[in-house]
């Protein structure tokens, strides 16, 4: 418990933290704002158009949670967290459950402020949740905001420079996942293994062709962060500070 609070009062002591939450909570709510006024009267809002910013949104909080760990290597401040917690892995999960934690509430504030924004704005739309899928794409933001503040902290903590972290970061979901398809024959295949691919299947519901369902496409995510956090705690375990 005070590690988790010592983490906690790191974590908002910064005021990237702050811009980094006002930035996720103002270009998800906005763009779906944006999207939902620009709308043309004969086409119908559906559910999955009130959720056009979460991508951006999910970009700021991955760089969130990616400085909250590069910073303390760069200013050097792990190495006293070390010190006075020789159990390296102990200070690692606990801000990653701080940052983690706070990731799923901001998803959660962006998913709904961004439904209820459309149903503000388009008050003759049906958005009312009430399916399974509705209920995934809208709450299940939260989880997919979670796991992937894990997967950004621990890249950063195996890589431990903020730019480098921040570049992998963006270009893995923004570019990787996209490009991978073109390779030949086997291109296709990878694509729907990716990690991002599959979080996003687990949201909007699965397309033609996808590998898993949606609650295994979850897990498969979830199966990916989990790798990576063990692997970054090994590491951070046997390396100098």
């Amino acid at each position: 418990m005070t590690l988790l609070a010592v983490e906690r009062i790191k974590l908002f002591s910064t005021r990237s933290s702050w811009w980094s939450i006002a930035g996720a909570l103002g270009l998800t709510i906005g763009f779906t704002a944006l999207t939902v006024a620009t709308k043309p009267a004969d086409f119908p809002l559906t559910m999955t158009q009130t959720q056009f910013g979460r991508m951006f949104g999910l970009m700021v909080i991955m760089v969130m949670a990616a400085l909250a760990i590069t910073t303390e290597y760069r200013f050097s401040t792990i190495r006293t967290t070390f010190q006075a917690v020789p159990k390296r892995s102990a200070p690692l999960l606990a801000k990653t459950a701080v940052v983690a934690g706070l990731a799923t509430l901001v998803g959660l504030v962006t998913s709904f402020g961004s439904w209820g924004i459309a149903r503000l704005l388009a008050p003759g739309a049906d958005l009312a949740i009430d399916s399974a899928a509705d209920w995934r794409l809208i709450a299940g933001t939260g989880l997919i905001y979670g796991l992937a503040a894990v997967i950004a902290v621990s890249v950063g903590i195996l890589i431990r420079q903020s730019a480098g972290a921040i570049s992998v970061l963006l270009i893995w979901p923004l570019l990787v996942e996209s490009l991978v398809q073109l390779i030949p024959r086997i291109g296709e295949k990878i694509a729907w293994r990716m990690p991002f691919t599959n979080a996003s299947e687990f949201l909007a519901g699965p397309t033609p062709g996808a590998a898993f369902s949606p609650w295994v496409g979850l897990a498969y995510f979830a199966a990916v962060a989990a790798a990576l956090l063990t692997t970054a705690l090994v590491v951070a375990s046997k390396r100098d500070a």
